[in-house]
């Protein structure tokens, strides 16, 4: 079995845990960058051993310092909750009993100041690394380490296909491609990971295709 360096080292961090700590702002940040808006508020519902140990580790700090943009090395981190204080963002904690199939797992739910809401779910699998697991509901399984098209649809036919020919028609290659659905004909949401980062007016065009509620991108993601 292969083990990168990386995950034996460390990342670079404040705090005692590359899990509790480094992982849990790189989630809350990567949740942030998802959600793409100003955050009035966040609430974070933790799981697992982040129910148990969270204030022992510094976990609360880490999800709040990731939420307001913080990297995992920035030596303010330990005063998130000051810096939340003075940019009026209401962060609060609570114990969720969501099951998931790892151990350290938050269900973070964001707000802007226009009444827009996002529930983004992740968890820190080690090392510092992170894994989105669901974006309002739709499974998935990003990563953040490619550039991410994010597409909300509906179920139909030739949706994919018109897609793909925008990105063809500009040259990218997709790395990976998802389709969730709630239901048959009902609500989707296409992930599409690409070898190279998207310009803007791609999520535009795309956003144009019949049966497209929005498409937005997310650029990669290190949080370090």
């Amino acid at each position: 079995m292969r083990v990168s360096i990386f995950s034996v080292i460390g990342p670079v961090m404040i705090g005692p845990s590359s899990s509790h700590t480094a992982g849990a702002a790189r989630l809350s940040g990567a949740a942030r960058t998802i959600f793409g808006r100003p955050v009035k508020s966040v609430s974070f519902g933790l799981c697992g051993s982040f129910a148990r140990t969270w204030c022992g580790h510094g976990t609360d700090l880490a999800l709040a310092a990731g939420a307001l943009g913080l990297s995992a090395d920035d030596e303010r981190l330990p005063k998130a909750f000051e810096i939340a204080r003075e940019q009026n963002v209401d962060i609060s904690f609570y114990e969720s009993e969501y099951e998931s199939e790892y151990e350290n797992t938050v269900v973070m739910r964001f707000s802007d100041f226009e009444g827009k809401t996002e529930e983004i779910i992740g968890s820190s699998t080690g090392g510092g690394q992170i894994v989105i697991t669901s974006v309002d509901g739709f499974r998935t399984e990003l990563t953040l380490t490619n550039p991410v098209l994010l597409i909300r649809q509906s179920d139909s036919k030739g949706i994919v296909s018109a897609v793909s020919g925008v990105l063809a028609k500009r040259d990218f290659n997709i790395a990976q491609m998802q389709l969730i659905r709630r239901a048959k004909g009902g609500a989707a949401c296409c992930v599409i990971e690409t070898d190279l980062p998207l310009p803007y007016d791609i999520a535009q065009e795309i956003a144009e295709i019949p049966g497209i509620e929005e498409a937005e991108i997310i650029k990669p993601f290190s949080g370090a």
